[in-house]
């Protein structure tokens, strides 16, 4: 790594949260050629509050520069449409107003989406618990708020929930006065999404995303081999849970370890819509998934859910698999669940 994406990767941690923006110091890139026909380009800045990168393998060195920067443009401005905390961005003027008409397309999908985990997930996946959040919020000083006392919880709590969200054509509005709305646990898989779809364009066929965690794979690395992906250690040990291979495959992670508002750790960005506080049973979640915004979204939600209940929940949805890490460090994984320690090297989930 250079030292441009080193200072890069430092300054991504001292966003706060979701899709908050950091300062802007370009791409920082690298290519080398991997045989006599094909080159290997990296490219990574900081955003969406922490460090992207994409590896793109292509025949010419050109292409795939000029696919990872247009990729990094499709990012720029999705999140002008999609981050909270820009002042200017729609979700925003919807925060603000209540009332959101003549909707971007791309923020109409995204809420869309939204209210269908909602749905499947039983309310596990509730975009309205920015009133809870904001319970939690540092103020400009850097000071955390402090554990909310119950009227402020159940004021709080009466403003969450889905269901009070209305999509009719190009308007989204609130039923109620004070609601609003994140969509830190899905947009940023979204944007995966759209990024890979720019490669795509570019015909760029081999390639890995990586958000955060966020991580979608298409095709293969050099020598054909598969993307190789570790799940990050909760702990921080330096001893990954598990490695998987990826190709043409997504994986998200959801983990309490991420980001606290409070000295004591008890209180994290990861909120039940029911409770109004954070789950404490599980420390991470990681889920393959078709589409990275799928595999954001439920790992979201598979993290406020019971363990023993989460498993079920992901094997009964189609392509999907997890692996959830309780907070005693104990391991549940989905009966589908192909650890890369288990398998030949050219084996990977597709």
């Amino acid at each position: 790594m250079d030292e441009t994406a080193r200072i890069a990767r430092k300054l991504s941690a001292l966003a706060e949260l979701g899709l908050e923006r950091v300062e802007d110091y370009g791409v920082a890139s690298d290519a080398v050629r991997v045989d006599r026909r094909t080159h290997k380009v990296t490219g990574g800045r900081p955003a969406m509050g922490t460090y992207v990168s994409i590896s793109a393998l292509a025949r010419s060195r050109e292409r795939a520069e000029e696919a990872i920067g247009s990729a990094f443009q499709e990012m720029d401005r999705l999140v002008k449409l999609l981050n909270r905390f820009d002042g200017a961005s729609a979700v925003t003027y919807l925060n603000q107003q209540g009332r959101l008409r003549d909707a971007a397309p791309e923020v109409s999908t995204v809420i869309e989406r939204s209210l269908h985990y909602h749905e499947i997930c039983a309310g596990a996946f509730d975009i309205s618990v920015k009133p809870l959040l904001d319970l939690f919020q540092k103020d400009p000083s850097g000071a955390t708020a402090g554990e909310p006392g119950r009227r402020e919880l159940a004021a709080a709590l009466e403003l969450v929930g889905s269901r009070d969200i209305e999509m009719t054509g190009r308007t989204i509005g609130f039923k109620k006065a004070g609601m609003g709305i994140t969509l830190d646990g899905i947009a940023k898989g979204y944007i995966v999404d759209r990024m890979a779809a720019v490669l795509s364009k570019h015909r760029v066929t081999d390639y890995l995303i990586n958000a955060g965690g966020d991580i979608r794979a298409a095709g293969r690395k050099e020598k054909r081999q598969p993307w190789t992906v570790a799940v990050q250690d909760p702990a921080k040990s330096g001893d990954f849970p598990d490695v998987v291979h990826l190709r043409d495959a997504c994986v998200a992670t959801s983990g309490s370890y991420e980001i606290y508002f409070d000295r004591e750790r008890l209180f994290h960005h990861l909120v039940s819509s029911r409770t109004g506080r954070s789950p404490d049973l599980n420390t991470s979640v990681s889920i393959i998934a078709p589409t990275t915004m799928a595999a954001d979204a439920l790992a979201t939600s598979v993290f406020v859910m019971e363990p023993h209940e989460a498993v079920g929940f992901v094997e009964s949805l189609p392509r999907c698999e997890c692996l959830i890490i309780d907070k005693d460090g104990c391991q549940r994984r989905s009966s589908g669940w192909r650890s890369a320690r288990h398998l030949s090297g050219d084996e990977a989930w597709s």
